[in-house]
């Protein structure tokens, strides 16, 4: 059976009765597997990885929609983490029998759907954008809600699909279709914002730092602390373990050290097996010691 991953981020992190009835509405899609969810109060923002054949996860996705609009309301919402809409991106990612030009197909497909039956303006990115200028989330995302009613009375930024202004409360989505990431967020034992920042300027591929690496740095109000959260886009090429000791060396330059350190939603096995080879330093290491993999 072919296999998609989505990944959808809502803005909802702070009512878990909200959280829990969209986790619900995934589960009751037939032939949908939700595998995982969790949601932070600071951001204010919740992360669902559900898995199925395309049309189970076109499905599921709809009903999120369903389930997701009469609830959230951006005019109200606030947190620390950017977003342009209340369902604010859905990437559908190949994991079996699957190719990408089929996720691109799919992505477009759903976000055609959203638009017609929710009314939700929806931009394409990464693989499913034709657009050089409108693949990276964050460049879609600039100026957030409150500043999308203007940036869409700009020629460059016309939806994909959709009217040309946002939906009232939902704001607008954001559908494409990628590889897998890792996204991890590194909080640090101080308030200090602007070190948060600087760490993140410095470690990012846009500002010079390390391939594959996005990341900015937030304030989480309740914990009194800062974080620099990322996302890892090839994991492989750049493994969790350098993003970790970067970080780590960066920060010490301004006297701070790490307090900890999250995934958010789920890692594939091997980044978590070339840490633990890195940090052991096991020599000659491979899946094939992992006892769990013996007894697939």
């Amino acid at each position: 059976m072919p296999i998609v991953e989505s990944i959808p981020n809502v803005s909802e992190g702070r009512r878990p009765e909200v959280i829990e009835s969209l986790a619900s509405a995934i589960r009751a899609t037939r032939g949908a597997r939700l595998l995982d969810y969790s949601f932070d109060a600071s951001h204010n923002r919740s992360v669902f990885t559900l898995v199925g054949d395309p049309d189970a996860v076109k499905n599921a996705t709809l009903a999120l929609f369903e389930a997701a609009l009469p609830l959230i309301d951006l005019r109200t919402h606030r947190g620390e983490h950017p977003r342009l809409g209340a369902i604010d991106v859905v990437p559908f990612v190949p994991i079996e029998g699957v190719t990408m030009d089929q996720c691109v197909a799919l992505a477009k497909d759903v976000g055609a759907t959203i638009a017609e039956r929710f009314g939700v303006p929806v931009y394409l990115y990464e693989e499913a954008s034709a657009n050089p200028a409108r693949k990276n989330l964050e460049d879609i995302r600039r100026g957030e809600f409150e500043g999308l009613a203007d940036k869409m009375r700009q020629d460059a930024w016309i939806p994909d699909f959709g009217p040309r202004v946002p939906h009232a409360s939902a704001g607008a989505a954001v559908v494409g279709a990628r590889m897998p990431l890792i996204a991890y967020n590194i909080n640090l034992n101080t308030n200090r914002l602007d070190v948060a920042k600087k760490i993140a300027a410095a470690i990012r591929q846009s500002s010079g730092g390390l391939r594959y690496v996005k990341a900015a740095g937030f304030l989480l109000e309740d914990r009194n602390i800062v974080q620099v959260s990322m996302n890892l886009t090839n994991y492989q090429k750049t493994p969790i373990f350098r993003v970790f000791e970067m970080v780590k060396r960066e920060a010490e330059r301004y006297g701070v050290s790490i307090l900890e350190s999250e995934i958010v939603g789920l890692v594939p096995a091997t980044a978590l097996m070339s840490a633990a080879e890195y940090y052991l330093q096991i020599e000659r290491f491979g899946p094939d010691q992992v006892l769990e993999n013996k007894l697939k």
